[in-house]
């Protein structure tokens, strides 16, 4: 599903505008976003959590010309389903 039909699929099931719809999910990427840079973690009872994760610096290899690189450090949002979410899709 792409954003714009997620716009249209919420401003039908509530009834209001496509945009305000789209102005209420960029509320919403918006303060989860915050939410993970600043505490690290965000959660919605039922649907599911987010959760900020450090990998450590690895070294991989290049697949084209097969040698070695290094592969810095960097922290990486996560997501885990919720209970409901998981037996939704069962």
């Amino acid at each position: 599903m792409t954003k714009a039909e997620l716009v249209s699929v919420i401003a039908e099931g509530v009834g209001i505008t496509k945009v305000a719809a789209a102005e209420a999910i960029e509320v919403f990427m918006k303060t989860v976003g915050q939410e993970l840079k600043k505490n690290g973690k965000f959660g919605l009872v039922g649907f599911g959590s987010f959760n900020v994760v450090k990998r450590k610096a690895r070294t991989g290899i290049n697949p084209q010309t097969k040698k070695p690189i290094k592969i810095a450090a960097k922290k990486v949002v996560k997501f885990r389903p919720g209970k409901q979410l998981s037996e939704k899709v069962k």
